[in-house]
């Protein structure tokens, strides 16, 4: 009787290994340090409906991945989102020309891991802090002292600076996580009792504390009664004011999207911030995912690939690729 295989991180890199592991007949254990599954793909519940402050739509270009996307489709777990896209550079709105299919998650931007983690073993509100190795199987200790295992394999799901704790007993897998940087994105959310006159629904914004905003309910499936925004402060101007309170964060990005949406703009009725301190990667590699086979230990996330949606769950698919290849 083989130990099952441990996989801490329950994002979309996580859940697409998870998915071919279960799918091959082998038994999984799944961990993540927060109360829910989704990783950057969560959404935040709160008194303006659903609201995604993480990633916030995706698109696909590898064939694998329309492939699972064209099924998730078929499911109901997402659909395509047209918005009326603009770009923003020096004070100048204009309209977008770019033309590319985006996915959300239906109705919300987590219904994608949700669906994906099923029934699938897993334990919340668990942060995996050690990841070590005895004679011939792996135990995870987590931050209450806690031992978990035994474990044939572990699949360590997690941006890359969480990874490289995580993969001490491979050094060099370790090294080449901690050669990733990662950069920060301040979030916030502002919900308005009318609607904003403009017609505009998303926009890619240039030369402001601002680099990317939407309108919630353009999104297919989004039920709120707020006209509610999500903006995405860059990644220049998160790394300066990491640790400003979110309260300034909120004025501070309110203050920017006023300026820069050509419309009046009324102090929100609702509002909120989230830090993303590893929002995704600075720069793109091509390792798919790390992995010491003979030792059974692997890395995956965007971090290995591109930093976008469509790279997690390429990755993913990578790491499991590579356990299930070593156990022939």
């Amino acid at each position: 009787m083989n130990a099952p295989i441990a996989i801490i991180g329950t994002g979309l890199a996580g859940l697409s290994a998870a998915q071919t592991l279960s799918a091959a007949g082998l038994d999984i254990q799944l961990f993540d340090k927060s109360r829910g599954s989704g990783g950057r793909m969560a959404s935040k519940r709160s008194d303006a409906g659903s609201l995604d402050m993480g990633a916030q739509y995706f698109t696909a270009r590898d064939r694998r991945f329309v492939e699972a996307v064209q099924q998730w489709q078929a499911r109901g777990w997402v659909a395509e989102w047209n918005p009326q896209l603009y770009n923003s550079h020096m004070g100048q709105l204009s309209p977008s020309p770019d033309e590319q299919t985006r996915w959300v998650g239906t109705p919300r931007m987590s219904a994608i891991t949700r669906a994906l983690l099923g029934a699938l073993p897993v334990r919340f509100s668990c942060r995996i802090t050690e990841v070590f190795r005895g004679e011939q199987h792996w135990t995870l200790q987590d931050a209450e002292g806690c031992s978990h295992g035994p474990f044939s394999s572990v699949i360590i799901a997690t941006p890359a600076p969480q990874a490289t704790a995580l993969l001490a007993a491979a050094p060099k897998l370790a090294s080449t996580a901690a050669s990733v940087i990662m950069d920060p994105t301040w979030a916030v959310a502002l919900g308005f009792t009318s609607a904003l006159d403009t017609p505009l629904e998303g926009c890619f914004v240039r030369d402001n504390p601002l680099d990317w905003l939407a309108r919630n309910r353009s999104k297919p499936g989004r039920d709120t009664n707020l006209d509610t925004w999500v903006l995405h402060a860059s990644s220049g101007w998160s790394r300066q004011h990491l640790d400003m309170p979110k309260e300034q964060v909120i004025e501070h990005l309110h203050g920017a999207f006023a300026e820069m949406i050509g419309c009046a703009v009324p102090e929100p009725a609702f509002s909120l911030a989230h830090r993303w301190l590893y929002a995704r990667p600075a720069g793109a590699h091509q390792w798919g995912a790390l992995a010491d086979a003979d030792l059974g230990l692997y890395a995956c996330g965007d971090w290995c690939l591109s930093g976008r949606v469509e790279g997690a769950w390429l990755s993913g698919q990578e790491a499991a690729r590579r356990l299930l290849e070593h156990r022939q």
